[in-house]
């Protein structure tokens, strides 16, 4: 049964907020204004996370699903991108969760008792690829992906997907001070990984 349309709207003129309520009442054009915003960001919000484009759009493509089954759990006293943004980093953490033959080496300078920050994968750096690999963006996303994933997820919201801290605060479900040092803690890692791993060809 198709959905309700309301010819008399705008749909690129109203809010997100506005646009999941209109969804909510059934209307299909408003999830679709829905989609077309969130699309690409969420696919390259999940990329970063996951480092796989494959894998990246198949779990946006269940967030999408997931939201047109849900669409009537989200409650107006939120930000609509607080609440799909939580549903995608949740999809995120249970896809990498069950990915399995997951290789790493230790580049740790910490006691090993203590958790560890972050970790380069067996292939950061293979010897095959580092001849071909003097894209400085290769470099940053390898280092991405060998963050501690509790500092990952609040780089990239916070770095790449420009979320202001409130909103992480609300999407990680973490105090707004911890949120900060994390991302701190965070960038101080990317700087160091860097360092290690990315050296340009001088000029």
């Amino acid at each position: 049964m198709p959905g309700k349309l309301n010819p008399d709207l705008n749909y690129k003129n109203l809010t997100d907020e506005e646009l999941i309520l209109e969804f909510q009442k059934e209307d299909v054009n408003a999830f679709n204004e829905i989609v077309y915003r969130y699309k690409d960001r969420i696919i390259n919000f999940l990329y970063r996370y996951t480092s796989s484009r494959e894998e990246s759009e198949d779990i946006a493509q269940e967030a999408f699903l997931r939201l047109y089954k849900s669409k009537h759990l989200y409650r107006e006293i939120g930000k609509f991108s607080t609440w799909f943004y939580t549903i995608a980093i949740n999809l995120a953490k249970t896809h990498l969760r069950h990915k399995k033959n997951y290789r790493t080496i230790s580049i740790n300078n910490y006691d090993e008792n203590e958790e560890k920050d972050y970790e380069l994968t067996a292939n950061v750096i293979a010897p095959d690829e580092s001849a071909n690999a003097s894209n400085e963006n290769y470099y940053i996303q390898k280092a991405i992906n060998a963050l501690n994933v509790k500092f990952k997820e609040v780089v990239i919201l916070r770095d790449i997907q420009e979320l202001d801290y409130e909103e992480i605060s609300k999407i990680t479900k973490l105090p707004l001070g911890t949120v900060k040092s994390r991302i701190n803690r965070g960038r101080e890692c990317l700087k160091e990984m860097l360092e290690q791993i990315y050296k340009p060809k001088q000029i």
